[in-house]
């Protein structure tokens, strides 16, 4: 997995709100017991430790070099715990864009604190950092385990969402006014730095309140975090998508089946669908750039393709093919996400025009799923997938640990601090296996004039 900064400028050191003095509270798990737990080796130390790098090479190297590898702390359920069950007050918040599982992880988080803990003060935030400015005057939800029954069937969260963070300032007065001890927030890139400078805050007012994020972005584009719910349910529904932009092309002469996917600055979701489905000829993403006019552009390309095999799929990512609007006001949306030039319309405007100057007959079929997409309900491996998130965040904070998210890496669960995984974003490695296998499976040229 592709990290952007160097392991000597990696800190993976967990922040805590202070020592943990308090028993696991047994008494909520009495079927198992201590003994029983212990078996199950239920109890994380602070000390297990994960490697960041497993491949047996780099650890050849370190030992050359005489320098300690990098780990990541392992998360779970620790055998003595910073807060008191019965007195610690818990908040929930979504933000950001939907993305398939919120539901889930929010179902998760509010499970795990009343049933394994005991704790009985839960308030879910409605749509997102807005409900914790008064001025907006939404309400805080009591969260139960009545409440959240059933929400893991439903796309979308319960709690609504929004972008933008808002007053730091407002949002830490807040919490310290509703006395909420620890805050869990779902959400992506923007929401996590949200949840950074709101860390830095309470540190700097010298409070006891946890940060705990889960990564939620449907385009897996986080560092340091392997795998984000819900990307695998987009994988699924895109590949179908693509299926459907596959018959579609079969069905008309020159028929061409063009699909844009989510992916502002990586391509994952793209190359995932395309390797799923197998149907595409051409992926186009963020990472990897190409042209559209010359001998080895992208619309030579698709013309010998039709002349050739009378059909074509090409699937896009949002964010790929960005030179091609250089006259483009540098814009952000209210998550400070650089807006994006439109590149499905472009190129399904783009073919419309070459062809027709080539008089050449061609079947379009422009087809954006992205809304149907990660407004899902959760896959079950998603779902499943995301139980483990919201427990993993749970037993956290409860730990005192704070400024920290939650990701799986090497196919443990971890703890990550947030300014790691903020520090830069994750990209399609297009020298990894991912690429390579995308090219290897479609045979798509670099669509790159050479001079």
């Amino acid at each position: 997995m592709a990290v952007n900064l160097a392991d000597n400028e990696l800190d993976t050191t967990i922040e805590t709100l202070g020592p943990a003095k308090i028993e696991f509270p047994l008494k909520q798990n009495q079927s198992l017991g201590v003994e029983g737990l212990e078996q199950f080796k239920i109890f994380i130390s602070d000390s297990t430790r994960v490697l960041k790098d497993i491949e047996v090479h780099c650890s050849m190297e370190v030992n050359e070099t005489d320098t300690k590898p990098v780990t990541f702390e392992m998360a779970g359920p620790r055998k003595e715990i910073y807060f008191d069950p019965t007195k610690v007050k818990a908040a929930v918040v979504t933000a950001g864009g939907l993305c398939p599982g919120l539901n889930d992880v929010v179902r998760s988080i509010v499970l795990t604190l009343y049933h394994l803990y005991g704790v009985r003060n839960i308030l879910g935030v409605k749509f997102g950092f807005q409900g914790l400015i008064p001025s907006f005057k939404h309400e805080l939800l009591e969260m139960t385990p009545g409440f959240v029954r059933d929400i893991h069937d439903l796309g979308g969260t319960v709690l609504s969402s929004s972008r933008g963070l808002y007053s730091i300032t407002e949002i830490v007065d807040s919490l310290e006014r509703l006395n909420i001890n620890m805050l869990f927030t779902i959400g992506g890139d923007g929401t996590l730095k949200g949840a950074n400078k709101i860390s830095e805050e309470i540190k700097k007012r010298n409070l006891k309140i946890a940060v705990v994020g889960v990564p939620k972005t449907i385009d897996n584009d986080i560092n340091l975090v392997a795998r984000s719910f819900g990307f695998d349910t987009a994988t699924e529904a895109a590949a179908e998508v693509i299926r459907s932009a596959h018959t579609e092309a079969l069905g008309a002469p020159n028929g061409i089946g063009l699909v844009k996917l989510m992916g502002r600055d990586s391509g994952f979701i793209a190359a995932n669908a395309a390797l799923a489905e197998r149907e595409v000829n051409y992926v186009l993403i963020p990472e990897a750039d190409f042209d559209l006019e010359g001998e080895q552009g992208l619309l030579k390309e698709l013309e010998r393709r039709l002349k050739l095999r009378g059909h074509a799929v090409i699937v896009v990512a949002e964010g790929a093919g960005q030179k091609f609007f250089p006259d483009m006001k540098e814009e952000h949306d209210a998550s400070g996400n650089k807006k994006r030039g439109d590149i499905g319309v472009f190129l399904a405007g783009r073919i419309k025009a070459y062809f027709k100057e080539k008089k050449m007959e061609i079947n379009l079929k422009y087809i954006d799923p992205s809304y149907l997409i990660r407004s899902r309900p959760a896959s079950s491996s998603d779902s499943i997938f995301c139980g483990f998130l919201g427990a993993k965040a749970v037993h956290a904070a409860m730990a005192g640990k704070t400024n920290v998210l939650i990701s799986q890496w090497n196919n443990v669960f971890i703890h990550v601090p947030i300014k790691a995984a903020i520090a830069s974003r994750k990209k399609v490695n297009l020298q990894g296996m991912l690429w390579h296998s995308v090219l290897e499976c479609n045979g798509q040229p670099p669509l790159i004039n050479r001079q």
